[in-house]
């Protein structure tokens, strides 16, 4: 009898997934005129389904208790699974569908596929100047350094960025997933979007780290298979590699190349470089990341794995980067059956996996995307969710805070966080605009915070709360036409509305610069604080 219940226990969310996903299908059946791919509608059925279950196992398995357990799976996620975690994490929907998006779109071209090769670099650097160190005092979160460097209130500040990090990134993540589904299954992409979301949210809230590290093995796993799968049947179709490079030079011009160079740029060039910058250093910064440091058994096994992550990342862009090749170079949709060529850049490799594969290698390469979305996309929720609990509610709770009600804020700051990141995606069409987004807010008002936290002993709360304003300003100065906030601040190099001087390295700098020199001229006022090694 005892048998019987364990498997009903570990089963009934798997159960309740596919129940909640096969009651939206007979919606779509019965009450909308959508042209539903069925076949791979209840491929994704199971794939929710078989994805929900090692989740769930694996929080049984572990016997999750603590807040450590909860956070940072017990601080003992070995070497191999930490890279699996980590490079599924990044490796993402936004990465994926950004990466081909980029290199189809003839208005950038190869060179502007920056996201790629930055956030693998971002990595790298992380686990050389980063990783160790905070793995070194203990940390629970990203902000802890921060908290004890400049105050629990300044922490509070500054977890405002980092959580609006973390919403656009897992927008841009649903937006990937929803255009996807919307291509091959026939559904719209509002509908893809919200059943996705739907679906991420009640995965994520059901389990902690061991489960979303588990479940990662499978979907980096996946998404490897699935993109491998779809390369050779893509590259047939434009009459192989040779062939599809050739065109694509013609095409692009100087723009085919990674490297920049002022012929394909122009006045973009020092934007190019801005944004390069973004990347690198704006991908450290982030709770998604140091999570699965602090996770680490000792600080050597988090510098490795952030290490060999980030080569896994660069490497995991190749085949993205192809497919958008082959769709800059498809001769003729039209004949291939497709109603035309993808009318939003973002489409192409859902557009590639559905009209220039066979179903069954399309909906392998859907279940890949798939896949890197809900490695990415758990993850997001749940880094947000942490801060959310132990730099926020911990601290105004204080000593009536245990890790019972750790979990219950969790579970609800995942539903907050998951709902506010659909609303975003409903209203963002390109996956890669979002996702630079992302890195930019980080960048310019957390990089600085960051670093000056853990390398300098004479930074205070002062010089943290003047530079977040300086830098604040001359970032929201530049405006932001995603968000639609226009520009205030007169700065050279506009062209059709758009600051090409790079402004966000201004404005980072210059907030880092602000940080060292007013800190030093307060030291009266505000004593240091040092950092010490957390419980």
């Amino acid at each position: 009898m005892s048998l019987d219940r364990s498997i009903i226990t570990n089963l009934w969310p798997t159960f309740l997934l596919m129940g909640l996903v096969s009651l939206s299908g007979g919606y779509l059946y019965l009450f909308t005129d959508a042209d539903v791919f069925w076949p791979g509608f209840i491929s994704m059925i199971f794939f929710y389904g078989i994805i929900f279950y090692m989740g769930t196992f694996a929080a049984k398995l572990k016997q999750i208790k603590s807040t450590n357990d909860v956070m940072l799976a017990g601080r003992n996620i070995p070497l191999w699974i930490g890279i699996f975690t980590m490079s599924a994490t990044w490796v993402g929907g936004g990465y994926i569908n950004g990466a081909a998006e980029y290199s189809f779109d003839s208005d950038f071209g190869l060179i502007w596929v920056q996201a790629p090769w930055g956030y693998g670099l971002s990595l790298i650097l992380g686990g050389l100047f980063f990783a160790r160190k905070m793995r070194s005092y203990q940390f629970k979160t990203m902000l802890d350094p921060l908290a004890q460097r400049y105050g629990k209130r300044m922490a509070g500040v500054l977890f405002l960025p980092a959580l609006l990090g973390e919403i656009f990134w897992t927008a841009a993540i649903l937006t990937a997933l929803g255009a996807t589904f919307a291509t091959i299954l026939g559904l719209d992409i509002q509908t893809a979007i919200i059943v996705s979301s739907v679906i991420a949210i009640i995965y994520t809230a059901l389990g902690g780290l061991w489960s979303v590290a588990f479940t990662d093995i499978v979907q980096l796993s996946l998404l490897f298979l699935g993109l491998l799968l779809v390369l050779p049947f893509a590259l047939n179709s434009v009459g192989g590699w040779d062939v599809a490079w050739g065109s694509y030079k013609e095409i692009m011009g100087s723009a085919a190349t990674f490297l920049p160079n002022r012929e394909a740029l122009g006045i973009y060039y020092y934007n190019w470089w801005d944004n390069a910058l973004l990347l690198v250093f704006g991908g450290i910064p982030w709770q998604v990341y140091f999570q699965r440091v602090l996770s680490s058994k000792n600080p050597q096994t988090a510098m490795r794995l952030s290490f060999l992550a980030g080569i896994v990342c660069i490497l995991a862009a190749i085949p993205p980067v192809i497919i958008g090749i082959v769709g800059a170079t498809v001769p003729s949709w039209e004949a291939l059956g497709a109603p035309g060529a993808p009318e939003n850049s973002a489409l192409v490799l859902p557009y590639v996996m559905r009209y220039l594969t066979p179903g069954v290698v399309g909906l392998v390469g859907l279940g890949a995307i798939a896949a890197a979305v809900m490695s990415s996309v758990d993850s997001s929720i749940l880094s947000a969710s942490s801060m959310a609990s132990w730099n926020v509610y911990r601290p105004l709770r204080r000593k009536k805070f245990n890790a019972e009600n750790l979990t219950k804020v969790i579970r609800r700051s995942v539903w907050i966080v998951g709902i506010t990141a659909t609303l975003l995606a409903l209203r963002i069409t390109s996956v890669y605009e979002l996702w630079f987004l992302c890195s930019d807010f980080v960048y310019v008002l957390l990089f600085p915070q960051l670093l000056t936290s853990l390398y300098d002993k004479k930074a205070n709360w002062i010089g943290s709360l003047s530079g977040f304003i300086i830098s604040f300003i001359l970032r929201m100065g530049g405006g932001e036409p995603a968000l639609g906030i226009p520009r205030l601040i007169d700065y050279p190099m506009i062209e059709d509305g758009m600051v090409l001087f790079p402004f966000r390295t201004l404005a980072m700098v210059t907030g880092l610069i602000t940080i060292v020199v007013v800190s030093r001229l307060t030291q009266k006022y505000a004593a240091p604080r040092k950092l010490t090694k957390s419980e």
